[in-house]
């Protein structure tokens, strides 16, 4: 087993370096995977802190991944709305209103501000995970609630409409006094690939395909064009949104193209 950032480890020193002899069991494991390989994030972690902000294209797709694996690693997903001083921040936050439907807990920053409040009462004795695209200002959120971590930062690109890369490596940071628990600053990311939850488990969790789920005519309905489906009756009814339930099935492609490739791999 790999250590990933997050890990509780057995370290012994030898000599100038050292060696980890052990990582201890892990309540929790957030990662992407694709086709070709699986790429660890953080462990142990109690919740995702997903930044968006305004200036830079909102991929809403990619957002509704990230819910998707928090909630698959049992962990609480906060989506944190950054750049409330931009004029553009209004209408990003009106767009939002859906997912507190999902159970999304929504906080508004401005980290050049030092305007944090409405962010903070979710961070103490929580062990979280800051994941976004780049650009959106993790590391300046990082700096804002712990000055003396320095965490690296960069302008955004005009041309590219989005970040450039500025943390390479995700880093742990413990909170300041007298708060307990500590933030984990991880890369910017634009793809989130799930091709490691079965179908059991990814309409487990999408909480709110779940319950119509378990209400389909047929026990291994696949959500497409089956009779008595009760997902797709409440597609048609606005209970679930058309995006979501697309998204659950491009996640069901991805994972059955992975194992047709491992397949492969195997002859």
């Amino acid at each position: 087993m790999l250590p990933v950032c997050g890990d509780h480890i057995h370290f012994i020193r030898d000599g100038v370096e050292g060696v980890i002899e052990s990582i201890a069991p892990r309540t929790s494991l957030f990662y992407r995977s694709d086709v070709w390989k699986q790429k660890l994030i953080a462990a142990n972690v109690t919740q995702v802190l997903g930044v968006i902000a305004p200036g830079i294209a909102l991929d809403e797709m990619l957002l509704n991944r990230w819910i998707v694996a928090a909630k698959a690693a049992g962990c609480r997903f906060i989506l944190v709305v950054n750049k409330s001083d931009l004029p553009e921040f209004k209408e990003l936050r009106l767009r939002l209103e859906a997912y507190v439907h999902l159970g999304v807990h929504i906080a508004e920053t401005s980290a050049v501000k030092n305007d944090t409040q409405n962010l903070v009462p979710f961070l103490d004795r929580e062990r979280s995970l800051l994941i976004g695209q780049s650009g959106m200002g993790k590391s300046t959120l990082v700096n804002a609630l712990i000055p003396e971590a320095c965490a690296a930062t960069k302008e955004v690109s005009d041309a590219l409409d989005s970040g450039r890369h500025t943390t390479s490596a995700a880093t742990l940071y413990p909170l300041p006094t007298p708060k307990q628990g500590w933030i984990i600053d991880s890369p910017g990311m634009r793809v989130f690939g799930l091709a490691h939850l079965s179908f059991d488990e990814l309409t487990r969790a999408f909480v709110d395909i779940a319950p119509y789920a378990a209400q389909c005519q047929f026990h291994d309905c696949r959500h497409l064009q089956e009779p008595g489906c009760a997902v797709q009756e409440a597609v048609k009814t606005g209970r679930i949104h058309p995006k979501r339930l697309q998204l659950f099935h491009e996640l069901i492609r991805e994972r059955k193209e992975a194992e047709s490739e491992q397949r492969m791999g195997k002859r």
